[in-house]
């Protein structure tokens, strides 16, 4: 995705967010302080799908030849009264928007989408359950040949797939997990454990939050991950989010993924080295 358009997705971004607060914003009206936004997600989710179906729609409402206003408007007038009037808003201010084309603005509503459900998990308090929910089902799938293949197969319709999410993880997890679970089995471009990946990561920005994923041998106590999460805290200049992962391959110490950096410490990665200099 080019700069210009994440610099889109982050005017989006800030729409939901005043949005969710009840505050005028980039929408510019005053929205009633006791919307109920708790089906936020689902609206923008099913105009997701919506403009997934309809290439024509998809046309309308990125059309660069057609005027910003012209577009919002036409968002407005067909949306109003199928979707809560947040969802109406925050589809007229992206269809307003330039974008590389519908397919873009697509995936910039799905992630408004995913953003108003983590959003919506803050406020209940159910943030950071989520966020490790969402993980360990992801490494749950990656470990596990069989479920990989369930949740990739296209031969396979996806709602039988959403299905066998449903099965997984309903009453042992939280609603928001189960949810993103289950569109996350539609994505497109990306595997299913990488559009969880995303989702663990927007999870952590609504609370400035880096992800660090921590492999190491045997699990650690919970005065080791409070000790690391601060020494990574300090590292990075701002909170982190510890997710454990525990891989017997490690033999010892520990690997450290911290966004695009990785902190080797590994004795498996030692005894690789020492075998790269006596070959």
């Amino acid at each position: 995705m080019s700069l210009d358009e994440d610099t889109r997705i982050s005017a989006l971004d800030e729409v939901l967010d005043t949005q969710q607060r009840g505050h005028v914003g980039l929408v510019g009206r005053l929205l009633r302080l006791d919307a109920d936004t708790d089906s936020l997600g689902h609206d923008l989710f099913g105009v997701v799908d919506a403009l997934d179906s309809s290439a024509a729609l998809r046309r309308a409402l990125s059309d660069p030849g057609s005027p910003a206003d012209a577009r919002r408007r036409l968002a407005g007038n067909l949306l109003k009264g199928k979707v809560s009037e947040e969802a109406v808003n925050v589809v007229a201010e992206a269809s307003a928007m330039r974008w590389a084309g519908g397919r873009a603005l697509v995936a910039a509503l799905e992630r408004q989408a995913v953003r108003a459900e983590l959003l919506q998990a803050d406020q209940n308090g159910q943030l950071e359950e989520t966020e490790d929910e969402l993980f360990r089902f992801a490494r749950l799938v990656e470990s596990s040949p069989e479920l990989r293949e369930a949740m990739s197969d296209r031969g396979v319709g996806i709602a039988h797939r959403q299905e066998l999410v449903s099965q997984l993880l309903t009453g042992k997890v939280s609603d928001t997990t189960v949810r993103l679970a289950k569109r996350a089995v539609a994505a497109r471009e990306r595997t299913f454990a990488h559009t969880i990946e995303g989702y663990v990561n927007l999870a952590a920005a609504q609370k400035n939050r880096l992800i660090a994923t921590v492999r190491v041998a045997r699990p650690l106590t919970e005065e080791q991950t409070t000790r690391l999460r601060a020494a990574l805290g300090r590292q990075a200049g701002r909170e982190v989010f510890v997710q454990v992962v525990v891989d017997p391959e490690i033999v010892g110490g520990v690997r450290v993924e911290l966004g695009d950096e990785v902190i080797e410490g590994s004795v498996a990665a030692r005894l690789t080295e020492a075998r790269r200099l006596f070959s």
